[in-house]
């Protein structure tokens, strides 16, 4: 793989000149300055990735010619992480990190005791979560961008968990009252994984009954309190250890 990715909605068959226009091209020929001759990575961010020459540099636009292209395997278990929402000033940085470190679904949770409060610029949050998922896919040259849902509340979360729970995956509530360890919990026969992260101020007590009844195991992450912008990252680290992800 090149050293240099960039995402393009449909990528062609080989020997097929691909044209890298829009924001991706800018990037790449403007910021990037990329020039022909040189080989980059391309991928349509659902798996299919294909490696290729530019042959042409505009001002804002990449030709590419795709010597080869193939699908990537996803990783398994597939991991969503519900991420309670951070400080403004935190915030892209908890997707950047859980993007890097492997997360294949992230849902923004407006949970209790948050600081932030999307309630009225919902659509604003979540176009910032994906752009900040789709840079750092890029930037760690992931073949798929993490899907970024809509803004859940707790009601949502709960249903959420006990579906999850009802088919096969393992839910874990990573709080510092968890009984358990993270690495008690079955994670090498888990059809699934969902990590719920609470926000600084940490789940109240009504959501920590609540998710439990809908099936989440309450866990330590470790001995240390992490903050709710890192404790994804390591936890998909784990993982990554743990199971075949890595």
């Amino acid at each position: 793989m090149a050293a240099t990715v960039f995402y393009l909605d449909e990528i062609p068959e080989p020997g097929i000149v691909a044209v890298l226009d829009g924001a991706e091209g800018r990037h790449a020929a403007t910021v990037r300055r990329i020039r022909a001759g040189e080989a980059i990575t391309l991928s349509d961010g659902r798996g299919v990735v294909a490696e290729t020459e530019v042959v042409a540099a505009q001002k804002n636009q990449l030709d590419l010619l795709v010597r080869n292209r193939e699908r990537a395997d996803p990783a398994s278990p597939a991991v969503t992480v519900v991420q309670a929402l951070p400080k403004s000033e935190r915030s892209e940085l908890a997707v950047e990190l859980m993007t890097e470190a492997g997360a294949d679904v992230i849902v923004p949770w407006q949970a209790g005791r948050c600081v932030s409060n999307w309630e009225a610029k919902a659509d604003k949050g979540v176009a910032k979560w994906r752009a900040a998922a789709r840079a750092a896919a890029r930037q760690s040259r992931r073949a798929y961008i993490p899907e970024v849902t809509a803004l859940q509340r707790t009601p949502e979360v709960v249903a959420a968990v006990r579906a999850a729970q009802a088919q096969g995956a393992v839910v874990a509530a990573l709080h510092e009252s968890g009984t358990a360890t993270f690495t008690a919990l079955p994670w090498r026969s888990a059809a699934a994984v969902t990590l719920i992260v609470g926000p600084e101020g940490g789940l109240d007590d009504a959501e920590l009954t609540a998710l439990a009844e809908a099936g989440a195991e309450v866990v330590r992450l470790g001995p240390t309190v992490l903050r709710t912008s890192t404790a994804a990252a390591v936890a998909l680290g784990a993982l990554g250890a743990l199971t075949a992800r890595w």
